[in-house]
């Protein structure tokens, strides 16, 4: 009894708020009272409303954010892209299509060889064609000069497909930067027309427009887009106010195209005007059906490369149609003519503009040896005569083809030898070409046609000496093997096979391999023999 008081008065003396401030009693307390939220019997359709709405919500916000996201990110490519296409045209615009700056290049009058879009004198295109009319130039030159994609680097056009004047015919396979290009071309002239009334256009805008056209269309190939060129560029005739040198060779290309056409009188007509034009005295109507040589050549450097290139295709006109004797005199007088120019003293002291337009002239009369070779053979002369001509010509050549590339003309590991260096039909153009706007083109192509005109050069002294050596053509093996060094660059098929260069068709690559083969069989046939 007394351990019962004890505890009784013990329980007494303590405070009562003691329990309320302990929190383990607290705790236990609240527990005895109050049941968890999940197992309270009146709560479970409120609790699960609370969580789909606040996973709708949820699901909302995402929806949300990434509509959001989606639209600022089309928004920023969109806005990469307009700025790209825009940074492009602004870069063709003022730096593609300025004005030449070089005045040693204008005084040997590159820079009036140079492509134009319609910009006149200051370059560029001309504002007055709007906004669709500039871009569409524009967008002509970058198809042209930087292509379309490796996608569709071929295409199938229907547009000039025919075999005549109609334009019905199959489908006509073009390079895809050409077709693209001559699109552009043709709605920046369709604007160019609507735009001519109001005055407002350069008085070159129409004109340079449709020079460009009938350039791409002359490259497209088909018997109809030479028709359309051919329209066009007699249009620019109709229109010129001047007979100058710009006439010439619109006459020049309107003989080319003539000739293409199967036009042959119209042909000779047109180059007997170009003729005409680059002479010095004019006081006589040149004779369209016998056009003459000049006997002296003029002084302005576009003109003499006018009047060369005229010559030639002349010269080529009148060998193909069998009037040999006319296309002897034509070749004779014209590489007479050519040594009236006199060249530089050296090639390494001249300008690049100046180097350029002596190789251009050396080209040319590499060509009319060729022409005068296979003319000279044809009449039955010694074949001799055209040996000399035509190792002439491949000497010519290959010295073009070497001073664009900056290759020495003798071997280095031989100086004191005669022995020419190997041929470089791979070696990259030289960079004081390469970096001007205006001679980059022509030099390019001269280039090429220079690697071209030495491998048909070699080709023919190799059909020569097989003829004179018989069973055991050795120099002719010498000289087909020089004309592929030429003609092909390395290739990865098997037994180390070239491949045909830059403008070797593969008709003629096949040519150049088969003298090769047979000339190799049978100089491998004679050694064998005891």
């Amino acid at each position: 009894m007394s351990l019962i008081r004890a505890a009784r008065s013990s329980l007494v003396r303590c405070p009562l708020n003691s329990w309320a401030r302990s929190p383990r009693v607290l705790r236990r307390h609240q527990s005895n009272n109050r049941l968890p939220i999940r197992w309270r019997p009146d709560t479970p359709n409120s609790l699960i409303t609370d969580s789909l709405m606040q996973n709708t919500v949820n699901g909302l916000n995402i929806y949300v954010r990434l509509v959001k996201y989606t639209i600022m990110g089309l928004l920023g490519a969109s806005l990469i892209a307009w700025t790209a296409f825009e940074g492009g045209h602004i870069y063709v615009e003022s730096v593609e299509l300025a004005p030449e700056s070089d005045e040693e290049v204008k005084r040997w009058e590159w820079d009036q060889e140079a492509e134009k879009w319609s910009g006149g004198d200051a370059g560029g295109t001309d504002p007055a064609l709007g906004i669709k009319g500039t871009h569409a130039v524009r967008s002509a030159w970058m198809a042209q000069n930087w292509g379309i994609g490796s996608g569709s680097s071929v295409i199938g056009s229907n547009a000039f497909s025919g075999q005549g004047p109609s334009g019905a015919g199959g489908l006509n396979v073009v390079e895809g930067r050409l077709e693209f290009a001559q699109d552009y071309l043709s709605i920046a002239l369709s604007i160019a027309e609507d735009r001519k009334s109001s005055g407002k256009l350069h008085p070159q805008t129409i004109e340079r427009l449709l020079i460009r056209h009938a350039a791409l269309l002359e490259r497209i190939g088909s018997h109809a887009s030479w028709f359309e060129a051919r329209s066009q560029l007699e249009r620019v005739w109709d229109s010129l106010s001047a007979q100058d040198t710009g006439a010439a060779r619109i006459a020049l290309k309107l003989g080319n195209l003539n000739h293409r056409l199967g036009d042959a009188e119209d042909a000779v007509a047109w180059w007997a005007r170009a003729i005409q034009l680059m002479q010095v005295t004019k006081e006589e109507e040149a004779d369209k059906f016998m056009p003459a040589v000049p006997e002296s050549a003029p002084t302005s450097p576009l003109a003499q490369r006018t009047l060369i290139s005229t010559l030639v295709s002349l010269s080529a006109f009148y060998a193909t149609s069998g009037q040999l004797k006319q296309a002897r005199a034509v070749e004779e007088a014209s590489l007479d003519l050519l040594r009236s120019i006199k060249p530089p003293n050296s090639l390494q002291s001249a300008s690049a503009p100046q180097e350029l337009h002596t190789l251009y002239l050396l080209h040319r009369s590499s060509l009319l040896s060729i022409h005068l070779a296979e003319i000279l053979f044809a009449l039955g002369s010694p074949t001799s005569a055209s040996l000399q001509r035509l190792s002439s010509a491949a000497e010519s050549s290959e010295h073009v083809a070497l001073a664009l590339t900056g290759l020495p003309r003798i071997h280095p590991d031989a100086p004191s030898s005669n022995i020419p260096h190997p041929p470089s039909s791979e070696a990259p153009l030289l960079k004081v070409f390469t970096k001007s706007k205006s001679l980059k083109t022509p030099a390019t192509s001269l280039l090429r046609d220079a690697r071209r005109t030495a491998a048909e050069a070699w080709n023919l002294m190799g059909i020569l000496h097989e003829d004179m050596e018989g069973s055991k053509p050795e120099k002719a093996l010498q000289c087909y093997e020089r004309a592929l060094g030429w003609a092909g660059v390395s290739g990865d098929r098997p037994g180390g096979i070239a491949d045909p260069g830059e403008g070797i068709s593969e008709a003629e690559w096949k040519v150049f391999w088969a003298n090769y083969v047979r000339a190799r069989d049978a100089v491998r046939k004679g050694q064998a023999k005891p």
